[in-house]
């Protein structure tokens, strides 16, 4: 399966988690996107600092070949799937105690 597969897919099971399974809508939120809007700089920057320096390499045939700051637009999906992911479970648990 490919990067470019498993980064998409990761979304969509993000959004399912986060609309569907735990009902928490956080993408419908102003709060949510003001959030990412800070973590993404970072994101883009480690990105950055590893695919320039081959710390990290992708294989051609994986990606789009799209790049943000030296890495592949994909990198921004799964950080967008771990991102909502981790805060849909933060706020369920919030809500269960």
């Amino acid at each position: 399966m490919s990067y470019s597969i498993l980064a998409f897919s990761a979304v969509v099971a993000a959004v399912i988690l986060d609309y569907f399974v735990f009902k928490t809508q956080l993408v419908r939120l102003k709060s949510f996107w003001t959030s990412y809007a800070i973590i993404l700089p970072f994101q883009l920057l480690t990105n950055w600092w590893l695919t320039s320096r081959n710390i990290v390499m992708y294989d051609k045939e994986a990606i789009i070949g799209f790049r943000i700051a030296s890495a592949p637009v994909e990198d921004l999906f799964f950080g967008f799937a771990l991102i909502l992911s981790v805060l849909v479970l933060w706020v369920r648990l919030k809500r269960k105690n």
